[in-house]
């Protein structure tokens, strides 16, 4: 599990895209860099690491129900394809900055 989550920070250099085609929504994919912060501890997967996993996905999947509804609601009425771009970027990051803060919140504050 904690190997798997490791793989997903090179997903951080997505975000290298934007530089080159000026796309404000590859800049989301530097929050992924934030799991290799995380996830370099000398620690074995165990089953508090599965269940902390599992908050933080849940936490973020709450912020992205939310965020995307409230996009949805704002885009029908701005109407712009810059506006759509920021949007998606924004709800992106918004959801792998809640999942990232949230697991290193669930996995710093132990099993209480």
């Amino acid at each position: 599990m904690k190997r798997s989550l490791k793989y997903l920070g090179f997903l951080g250099f997505l975000g290298l895209l934007g530089l080159f085609t000026g796309n404000l929504a590859f800049y989301g994919f530097f929050n992924f860099f934030g799991l290799w912060g995380i996830l370099n501890r000398k620690q074995k997967s165990d089953e508090l690491l599965i269940s902390n996993a599992a908050k933080a996905g849940r936490n973020a999947f709450i912020v992205s129900l939310v965020a995307v509804s409230l996009t949805i609601a704002a885009l029908s009425v701005i109407k712009t394809l810059q506006a759509a771009q920021l949007s998606i970027a924004v709800v992106f990051m918004a959801q792998l900055l809640t999942f990232i803060f949230s697991f290193n919140y669930y996995e710093k504050r132990g099993n209480v």
